[in-house]
């Protein structure tokens, strides 16, 4: 269901990575309505994340966290640890895109909400 794949030399607690993701999506009522929803977690590096965003975005530099939704079962967050302070808010930042939200203030109150909950 939920899968981290940590492609850094740094240490991350895949465990809590998990547990932040079923928070979200149980949340989110995702897990009931789509029983085998599978959300993967990747960690890269700047290299690596910066390739992905110039590839898939036109941007040409590192970023924080990409979202990849494949279909309504299976979704992939990529994070760059080193871009970011709060590896928690972004990785239910990318679940949150993942599952249909953009930009907004509806996002991001739902950020906030979760954010707490952790």
């Amino acid at each position: 269901m939920i899968q981290v794949n940590n492609l850094t030399k740094g240490a991350v607690d895949g465990d809590f990575l998990k547990k932040v993701a079923k928070i979200v999506l149980k949340g989110e009522r995702k897990i009931s309505k789509y029983p085998n929803i599978q959300i993967s977690i990747v960690l890269v590096g700047q290299a690596r994340i910066k390739e992905l965003n110039r590839k898939y975005r036109g941007k040409n530099k590192a970023t924080d966290v990409l979202s990849f939704k494949y279909d309504n079962n299976f979704g992939e967050v990529v994070i760059c640890p080193q871009k970011t302070k709060e590896l928690t808010r972004v990785l239910v930042h990318g679940i949150l895109h993942i599952l249909g939200f953009d930009h907004s203030k509806e996002m991001q109150d739902k950020e906030d909400y979760y954010f707490s909950k952790i």
